[in-house]
């Protein structure tokens, strides 16, 4: 595969996962946790290289998600103490993160590991750093990885679909069915650590966010059937990734930026003329409805 082809397909599986993903965040007005744990795992990127002295291994990822799994415990514990979900969240992510920061501007040192590379990745470095896959010859770690999440997401939602879909829409019904809703939330936590964890490194954690939460914003305008959603989520995130590489190739920007800026677009267009809740489809139907005998 060409070089760009590699960038292309990374940026299309960090899509298509969050897009998944995305959906579960959205319908269990959980979308800010995508922000706080794409930023949290920084903090334990950080504490995995200070004890290791290695910025590559299987103990950054490790670190990432039991960084990623703490701020859903500390969220999930505030909010047992009766403070408001969405404040749990901004205290726990904020407080998290400046540690990873003063951390690293304090004690890493000459390493390559800075601020702006966790916010905007560096997806045009992917194709160089490469692991040899059985079968499949040499691939860049970042998509490999990448493609496991897919992969693991793909299996945990099919696996559990009855399930996410009764804790997502009515949590107090599954628990009077015997469902483990707490097991399955931090099993989707889980996910989403992973989730993010691997697009960590290639895109930074701002399209990260983009793409967890917009498609699945922008699929939620269009159905109201979650099978439906699933797949128009993982689609937009797919194709917000081709549109944004081709818009930073024409205007010679950041292709992290321009992807994320791409499922904004998506989600304008989704807001105007869905045919539910489109702006646009709210006009056409008042007018229609006058012309009916």
């Amino acid at each position: 595969m060409t070089y760009s082809a590699w960038i292309i397909l990374t940026a299309c599986l960090v899509g298509a996962t969050c897009g998944l993903i995305g959906v579960f965040l959205i319908l269990r007005k959980m979308a800010m946790m995508a922000d706080a744990i794409s930023h949290t795992v920084l903090l334990g990127i950080v504490i995995a290289f200070l004890m290791t002295r290695e910025l590559s291994g299987p103990h950054m990822l490790i670190g990432a998600i039991i960084a990623g799994l703490l701020t859903a415990f500390l969220v999930q514990w505030l909010h047992t103490l009766d403070i408001e979900q969405h404040a749990s969240m901004g205290i726990v992510f904020t407080t998290l993160f400046a540690i990873g920061v003063i951390l690293i501007a304090t004690s890493v040192g000459n390493a390559h590991l800075d601020v702006k590379h966790a916010l905007m990745g560096e997806i045009t470095f992917i194709p160089w750093e490469t692991t040899a896959v059985p079968l499949l010859g040499n691939i860049p770690v970042a998509t490999t990885m990448l493609g496991l999440a897919f992969v693991i997401v793909l299996f945990f939602i099919l696996a559990f679909y009855k399930e996410w879909k009764i804790t997502s829409f009515d949590p107090a019904l599954a628990a009077s069915l015997g469902i483990p809703v707490l097991i399955l939330h931090y099993v989707f936590m889980s996910l989403v650590s992973v989730t993010t964890v691997a697009a960590f490194d290639a895109v930074g954690a701002i399209m990260v966010v983009a793409m967890l939460v917009t498609p699945a914003a922008s699929a939620y305008l269009w159905t109201d059937k979650l099978s439906v959603m699933l797949v128009m989520s993982s689609s937009f995130g797919v194709l917000s990734a081709i549109l944004g590489y081709y818009i930073a190739t024409v205007i010679d920007t950041s292709i992290s930026g321009s992807m994320a800026l791409a499922t904004g677009v998506i989600f304008i267009i989704s807001f105007l003329f869905s045919p539910k809740h489109g702006l646009v489809s709210k006009w056409v139907k008042p007018a229609t409805t006058d012309v009916m005998p």
